[in-house]
C-alpha cells in the first residue's frame, strides 16, 4: 500500500511539474483565450477541439489542466508509444495509444487497440478525470476543419458527460503539418458553452445518431474559429 502512494505521489508531482513547464512554454504564443467560465469545475467532461498544428495537444490539455487541476486524457497516435521511454512519458500524462491509419493487414489490431482506448476513455469520465479529443482524428493539412470521425460522439454518448466544443485559430500559422520547430506567431483560444446530448443516450450503437451528433459538435467547433463545418 505504501509503495502504491508513494508512486502516485510521484506521479502527482511529474503530471503537475510537466503542466507547469508546458505553461511557460506556450504561453507565448496565446494573444487571446475566451470562454473559460464555460469550462465546468464540478465534474467530468469532454473537450473537443479542431486540429491544425503538434501545438494544439499542449494548448488544450494545458490550459484545462491548469484551469480544472484534474487529469486530462487524451488520444495519441500509436505511433508516439513504440519507444519505451517516450511512452511512459505520455502514459503518465494522460495520453491514450489510438490507431489512426487503416490497413487491410493490421485492421483486427487497429480495431482492438481503439476499443481499449474507448473503454480507457470512459473509464477516466466515471472516475471523474476529463478527456479531450480531436475529433477530425488527425492535423488539418491546410488548417481548414476536415470530415470529423464519430468517435467523439460514442464517447459522449456511453459516458453521459458534457462537450465543450473548442476552437483554436491560427495554430496552423504557428506550426502547421511538416514544420519542425514553431513560428513566433500568436494563436487564440475559444472555449463554447457545454452541449449536453441527453436525448441520444442509448442509441451510441447507431451510426446515424453518431453521425448526427458529431456534426452538431463540429459545427460548434467550426463556428468558434471562424470557419463552417459543411459534411
Amino acid at each position: 500500500m505504501k509503495i502504491k502512494m508513494n508512486h502516485r505521489k510521484n506521479l502527482e508531482w511529474f503530471y503537475s511539474l510537466t503542466s507547469n513547464l508546458l505553461n511557460m512554454i506556450i504561453r507565448p504564443y496565446i494573444h487571446k483565450i475566451d470562454g473559460m467560465h464555460n469550462i465546468p469545475k464540478d465534474k467530468p467532461f469532454i473537450v473537443a477541439a479542431n486540429h491544425a498544428s503538434y501545438i494544439d495537444d499542449f494548448i488544450i490539455t494545458t490550459f484545462i489542466i491548469k484551469y480544472t487541476k484534474k487529469k486530462t486524457n487524451i488520444f495519441v497516435n500509436s505511433r508516439y508509444f513504440i519507444n519505451d521511454t517516450f511512452g511512459k512519458i505520455l502514459n503518465n500524462l494522460g495520453g491514450i495509444a489510438v490507431d489512426v491509419y487503416i490497413s487491410i493487414s493490421s485492421d483486427k489490431k487497429r480495431k482492438q487497440t481503439n476499443e481499449r482506448a474507448f473503454k480507457k476513455a470512459v473509464d477516466g469520465l466515471k472516475k471523474g478525470e476529463l478527456f479531450a479529443i480531436f475529433p477530425e482524428g488527425g492535423r488539418s493539412e491546410e488548417g481548414i476543419i476536415k470530415k470529423a470521425k464519430t468517435g467523439v460522439a460514442r464517447v459522449a454518448l456511453v459516458s453521459k458527460v458534457p462537450v465543450i466544443p473548442v476552437g483554436i485559430k491560427g495554430s496552423y500559422q504557428v506550426m502547421p503539418k511538416g514544420a519542425i520547430f514553431p513560428r513566433f506567431k500568436r494563436l487564440d483560444v475559444v472555449f463554447g458553452k457545454p452541449m449536453v446530448f441527453d436525448k441520444y443516450y442509448g442509441k451510441e450503437k447507431d451510426y446515424k445518431t453518431l453521425r448526427k451528433v458529431t456534426t452538431l459538435i463540429m459545427k460548434n467547433i467550426a463556428e468558434l474559429t471562424g470557419q463552417k463545418y459543411n459534411y
